[in-house]
């Protein structure tokens, strides 16, 4: 069962797996993100971030879409995300996702800062107003501990 979904840019590192596998009691960590799905190499690595025990897969977005209407999850998964547009191609290819946390998507050229933490592209505002619109509740929150914030609140 999905019991966390996150959007992080860095995908599998220190405060992902130090808190929140362990707030979420996760088994299970599932990468959404095409490019990665295809990259073994980076597939290494992000296992080797991941605490012992942890299991650890990437799936292609339209993949995973089929794959889950056909099999349910057993182990307690979390969700992670480079950006909110994987999030929300996931939501358009039949994956639910009623509450969805973001942690960092780092400010770059071209981007506009939201929070110190999150900065987004177009598309990103976007795929974020999209993914509101259909009801999912989006909060920016780095850690389990500290203060989340309702995106739609830094998207006015």
């Amino acid at each position: 069962m999905i019991v966390f979904s996150r959007i992080d840019d860095r995908l599998i590192h220190g405060q992902v797996v130090t808190t929140w596998v362990n707030a979420y009691k996760i088994e299970q960590i599932i990468i959404l993100n095409d490019r990665i799905a295809q990259d073994p190499v980076q597939q290494n690595i992000l296992k080797m971030a991941a605490p012992q025990g942890i299991k650890v897969q990437a799936f292609g977005i339209e993949k995973f879409g089929q794959i889950i209407q056909k099999t349910p999850i057993k182990r307690r998964t979390m969700l992670i995300f480079a950006n909110s547009i994987d999030a929300w191609k996931t939501v358009e290819a039949g994956v639910e996702i009623s509450e969805l946390n973001v942690g960092g998507m780092r400010y770059q050229e071209g981007r506009t800062r939201l929070t110190t933490a999150v900065a987004v592209t177009p598309t990103e505002r976007e795929a974020f107003e999209e993914l509101l619109a259909q009801g999912t509740k989006v909060q920016i929150q780095m850690v389990p501990n500290s203060q989340a914030v309702d995106l739609e609140e830094v998207l006015r």
